[in-house]
């Protein structure tokens, strides 16, 4: 996925529909002179409506479509003909959207499943005609409702990644080189800080036919919670992961102090990301032998499952595969 086709956030304009305008038509045919009302209902204006569409990846289609109205009520007719309803609007986004309301920032709803549907923004309800009005002392109300207004909204949709398996470390850890190795993504590696700037997803094959779902989210520097760097843009996309793996590269001065860093400024964002699955993969590790790994080891993080690996190489990655879909089956039955 191209980085100028990525969108992740997009502010729009919405409005529902006007009810429309219940009749007040009084009934006058040849042999019935006081015939009384016959002003029909009117219509209902069109909703505003959200719907979940796993063929989306990106709000790039939503990004030069940024006002979206909805069709008005008609009005009703003689006979007691209701008005036809405003046409409804729908906006297709793709799983983990999250809506807010552009003034205030709530948190309106979340769109996680296909074809799921929440109205935005309802339309207004078409006003009553005559006929309900009339009564044994006013057998020919001449008045009947207006239809509702429409509602007028900002809306802010952010889509958050879904994944299996989120990608967390600073940048230039070696993220992007083992999404290329274990998947058919084609994210832009250089050795120079950032250059991942779009979460790149990527399907990795396991045995049996099974397959996960990794995500390259861009790196995460000290202080991304407070908007430094890039991070913070992102941090929000590691919320849809079932498990998190965490990368540093084998020749960081210290491993476990990086690793320290990463959690708090995941704790920091949002301290819910901590219950989290956690593995620890110590990457560009192709140069290390195993009395090295054995004295990295001892000043590894405790209770959390690690493996040396090389993208590169190949070094180590069944087993981090392995360690990855015991992981994934953890964080299924913790639901």
């Amino acid at each position: 996925m191209a980085s100028t086709n990525f969108v992740d956030y997009v502010k729009i304009f919405c409005r529902s529909g006007n009810g429309g305008r219940g009749s007040t038509h009084m009934r006058r045919e040849k042999f019935v002179p006081k015939g009384g009302p016959d002003g029909g209902d009117g219509g209902r204006g069109g909703h505003i409506i959200v719907r979940g569409n796993q063929n989306y990846w990106t709000l790039i289609h939503l990004k030069y479509q940024r006002h979206i109205f909805a069709g008005h009520g008609e009005s009703g007719g003689k006979q007691g003909s209701f008005g036809s309803d405003g046409e409804d609007k729908y906006i297709e986004v793709p799983l983990g959207t999250v809506v807010k309301n552009g003034e205030t920032g709530e948190v309106l709803f979340e769109i996680t499943q296909h074809n799921e549907e929440v109205i935005l923004a309802k339309g207004g309800r078409g006003g009553q005609g005559n006929t309900h009005f009339k009564t044994a002392t006013n057998q020919t109300p001449r008045y009947a409702q207006p239809g509702e207004p429409a509602i007028e909204l900002a809306a802010i949709l952010e889509l958050k990644v879904l994944a299996d398996v989120g990608l967390v470390g600073f940048p230039n850890a070696g993220k992007s080189t083992l999404l290329a190795a274990v998947s058919s993504a084609k994210p832009e590696i250089a050795d120079y800080p950032f250059t991942t700037l779009i979460p790149n997803l990527g399907i990795v094959e396991y045995r049996d036919h099974k397959s996960f779902v990794m995500a390259d989210i861009p790196g995460i520097i000290e202080g991304a919670h407070e908007g430094k760097g890039i991070g913070h843009r992102f941090l929000r996309h590691i919320e849809r992961n079932s498990i998190l793996l965490f990368m540093v590269p084998s020749d960081t001065k210290d491993i476990k102090k990086e690793f320290n860093i990463l959690i708090n400024e995941l704790k920091e964002y949002n301290p819910e990301l901590l219950d989290k699955h956690r593995i620890l993969a110590i990457s560009k590790s192709d140069f290390l032998d195993e009395e090295l790994e054995k004295e990295l080891e001892a000043e590894l993080p405790d209770n959390i499952p690690h493996v040396f690996i090389s993208a590169v190489t190949g070094k180590g990655i069944p087993q981090l595969k392995d360690l990855i879909w015991k992981e994934l089956e953890k964080s299924i039955l913790d639901r």
